[in-house]
């Protein structure tokens, strides 16, 4: 009788660069040398490929993830090894769809629960359904006809925001207050759409355009865990101040802070307005980021990814000496994962952008920001010579910086000081 194979071997669906490499690392920290790793990647990636990160796995296959073939050959050699698949970026989530049909006996969300998690008009469609209450108004924008504008001002009404369904980090995202600010931004979004899809990784089917009611409020997000049978673990809440709540008409994620100053109650709330968007999305074997506003009348829910939300692993690494990714990881293998709430400190992530699009002439402050007791890290996304455009317009931060102080006065107090010694100064040109 053959000897059965042990299942040992975690199926990575990322890219081939350094950041996988994070993913190994974490599940190293809590189980050594327990498990082992295969990477699965794009094919279009090919000669763009990290050699020393692709030296830490198994094996690596470049991967054509529109053949069947393709993915079964990458893993009909290690197919009685395979203990979990886990995904980490958001840009992949529909290749991880593709997947999961060809390794039918690992526990995984279902390839239907993971589009509703991306596209942005289904996901309102199904939190709708569901429990319409949880959910702002919303309208799927096929065109820009004046009738189509008339119908979002009966239908909707102001103020509004219009984003594309299917991208990140608040690309293309606009509020809208009057009828003139309407027609101008969906004409921009239609003619700007094809081109932002084309250009980002994380491109999600075809382009198309969704409108929904505004809500002010303050902004949250919470990550957690689902298991194979629906059962949730939350990990501690983020306060999340936007771009436009400093002044920029933008909506990118400006700062995110934990832990928040919420009471047990408005927490417990949250988890279950959380509790149903997870629930009508169908998640199960895997992690969530939820996020969410908070209004007079209770929260309601912004969106929800079947994804670890951005920069968490840090600020719950540096808050709560919580493992995060080794927890994603291990809710699919499954096993119960490892959530700490006592609170060690106080972390933020920050995200800043120029005020002003155009080339960036110079970046001052830098330097002496690095020098701020409570930095952690500040990583350049751009260079002096490099365009500064807005998250609305299809831009990405110039810089982004992860601060951590014991004491919340003293972390305020050094964000304040990195805001007034920063300056990203631009002049116009470039493309």
């Amino acid at each position: 009788m053959p000897r059965k194979k042990k299942k040992n071997i975690i199926l990575l669906i990322d890219s081939p660069t350094a950041e996988v490499l994070r993913v190994i690392g974490d599940v190293k920290k809590r189980h050594g040398k327990a498990y082992k790793f295969i990477l699965l990647y794009s094919n279009k990636s090919i000669g763009k490929e990290n050699k020393d990160v692709l030296k830490k796995f198994v094996a690596a296959y470049p991967c054509n993830y529109n053949s069947p073939d393709s993915i079964i050959e990458a893993l009909l050699p290690h197919k009685d090894s395979l203990v979990s698949a886990y995904c980490r970026p958001e840009s992949q989530i529909l290749n991880f769809q593709k997947v999961i049909p060809h390794v039918p006996y690992l526990r995984t969300p279902t390839s239907e629960s993971l589009e509703w998690s991306v596209n942005k008009h289904k996901m309102r469609k199904r939190f709708s359904t569901y429990d319409n209450s949880i959910t702002p108004k919303f309208m799927l924008v096929k065109d820009n006809k004046k009738s189509t504008l008339k119908e979002i001002e009966k239908k909707i009404g102001f103020p509004l925001v219009v984003k594309p369904v299917g991208l990140a980090q608040s690309l293309l995202v606009n509020i809208v207050f009057h009828p003139e600010e309407l027609s101008k931004n969906v004409n921009q979004i239609f003619r700007k759409i094809n081109s932002i899809y084309k250009d980002q990784s994380g491109y999600r089917g075809e382009p198309q355009v969704i409108v929904e009611q505004f809500i002010e409020g303050g902004m949250y997000s919470i990550d957690g865990y689902v298991n194979s049978r629906g059962k949730i673990y939350f990990c501690p809440m983020v306060s999340t101040k936007t771009g436009r709540e400093i002044g920029f008409d933008d909506f990118f994620g400006y700062q995110q802070i934990t832990p928040t100053t919420l009471g047990k109650k408005s927490v417990e709330e949250a988890e279950k307005i959380a509790s149903s968007g997870v629930q009508a999305l169908g998640l199960r074997s895997t992690s969530f980021h939820a996020e969410l506003v908070k209004i007079d009348s209770g929260w309601k829910i912004i969106e929800i990814g079947a994804r670890i939300g951005g920069f968490r692993k840090d600020l719950y690494r540096l808050s709560y000496n919580m493992n995060h990714i080794a927890n994603a990881v291990d809710i699919a293998i499954p096993k119960v994962p490892k959530i700490n709430k006592k609170v060690l400190g106080h972390s933020v992530a920050m995200k800043f952008f120029a005020k002003k699009e155009g080339i960036i002439t110079n970046l001052i402050g830098i330097k002496k920001a690095k020098e701020l007791k409570s930095v952690v890290d500040l990583s350049l996304n751009k260079k002096v010579g490099s365009r500064a455009t807005y998250a609305k317009n299809g831009g990405k931060s110039v810089f982004t910086v992860m601060m951590f102080n014991k004491e919340r006065s003293k972390l305020l107090a050094d964000i304040r000081r990195l805001e007034q010694m920063i300056k990203i100064e631009t002049k116009k040109g470039g493309l």
